[in-house]
């Protein structure tokens, strides 16, 4: 075999076959070999000469290779790195774009929320179950319900009335926004959930939208009722001369009992009977009931919905009759009044003739009355959650009168 030669730059030194180092431009006599040096010595350092030249040489070969094909080798590193380079910007890209979807789904999101408590949600119920409701008054026979049409006009009724429930929760809220960083501080507004901006765009345009949706389905007890729905609510909210009923607990407690008791049952009754079903009205019997039981539970809620805002309400001069009266014989006048209007809905249950009728209106709207009583020992007059949460309690136990009314006939 050959002998093999490994040279380093002339600035540093040579080696030859064997690993002995030989000589160095800047030292002559420089030696690991030396006469004075044990035998021992001498074999271990020869020993770890061998041992590291193979170290030595890798880099070496190496960097004889990179000069010999340095321009492939540069050529092979561009292509590694340039898909490497493509694909890092393309999963950043990915990943700026699924960062930015999902931020404008929360903000829809978010958007929705507020919107949901922006209409005071128990309010938009009640007044959906009360067009159910009084739509089934004008029902009768079962083929009526089992009829398209039915639902359709259930839609009719619906649709406006929604979206003239976001204007008149939301002029409310506008006006109230003062008094509400102090009564309702959750709200969206005073939360700081919705801009001032984003309340009145969504309150003006869903009165625009509402009566262009009644314009659309033509149907004249809808109209009317849609136009004194808004008209009514637009006098208790807005700071006017003549305006602003709700500081008047009297006008104040009217504006709920038209709205509960009148404006919605006949709008919704005479929109099905005439407009839906194109019958002529011979009995108004079970309407009649319907606004005697609406009228008294109505006038319940208007007085009960001012005993947790009595701080606001004093503090903004709002006459309230739970700041003139005190919230303790307000709510216990409230209990009363809500406590005769299912002693009411029980003796019209009885009136029917039908022994059925009897049982569930009458055993139902005992039970509802009931329920009512009991809670009310345990609400405690200090604290705005319990008087909030007993208030919730009143609007549920009405959405279920709402399904036990259209039975009396």
């Amino acid at each position: 075999m050959a002998s093999m030669s490994l040279r380093f730059s002339p600035n540093v030194f040579s080696l030859t076959n064997g690993g002995n180092l030989w000589q160095s431009k800047h030292s002559k006599n420089f030696s690991y070999g030396s006469s004075f040096a044990p035998k021992t010595s001498m074999h271990q350092r020869k020993n770890q000469i061998e041992y590291n030249l193979p170290r030595l040489q890798q880099p070496i070969l190496n960097n004889q290779f990179k000069s010999v094909e340095g321009v492939s080798t540069n050529e092979e590193n561009n292509k590694k790195y340039i898909p490497k380079a493509v694909s890092e910007e393309y999963f950043e890209s990915e990943e700026s774009r699924s960062s930015e979807t999902k931020d404008i789904v929360g903000s829809v999101k978010r958007f929705l929320v507020a919107l949901y408590w922006f209409c005071y949600p128990y309010t938009m119920f009640g007044r959906t179950l009360s067009t159910i409701s009084a739509s089934l008054l004008a029902v009768e026979k079962l083929s009526d319900i089992s009829s398209p049409l039915f639902f359709i006009g259930v839609l009719q009724a619906l649709l406006p009335f929604t979206l003239m429930d976001f204007y008149v929760n939301g002029v409310n809220q506008l006006y109230d926004y003062e008094i509400d960083k102090i009564n309702k501080p959750f709200l969206p507004l005073p939360s700081g959930a919705f801009s001032f901006t984003t309340g009145v765009v969504v309150t003006v345009g869903s009165a625009i939208m509402g009566f262009l949706a009644s314009y659309m389905i033509g149907s004249w007890p809808l109209f009317w009722g849609l136009l004194s729905f808004f008209l009514i609510w637009s006098g208790y909210s807005i700071k006017g001369p003549f305006l602003r009923w709700k500081k008047n607990p009297l006008l104040a407690a009217t504006c709920i009992y038209t709205t509960l008791a009148l404006i919605f049952p006949i709008s919704f009754f005479y929109h099905m009977k005439t407009f839906v079903l194109k019958r002529a009205v011979t009995s108004l019997k079970p309407l009649m009931f319907f606004v005697a039981f609406t009228s008294i539970y109505s006038l319940g809620i208007a007085l009960f919905k001012d005993i947790p805002d009595i701080e606001g309400d004093k503090a903004f001069g709002i006459q309230s009759f739970s700041t003139r009266l005190g919230q303790k014989k307000v709510f216990w006048i409230c209990v009363s009044i809500l406590e005769s209007a299912f002693g009411v809905a029980i003796l019209a249950g009885l009136s029917s003739s039908l022994l059925w009728v009897k049982l569930a209106t009458g055993l139902g709207h005992a039970v509802l009355g009931s329920i009512l009583w009991y809670q009310a020992k345990f609400v405690d007059l200090s604290d705005k959650g319990s008087i909030r949460s007993y208030y919730m309690l009143i609007w549920k136990l009405l959405y279920v009168a709402y399904f036990l009314m259209p039975l009396i006939r």
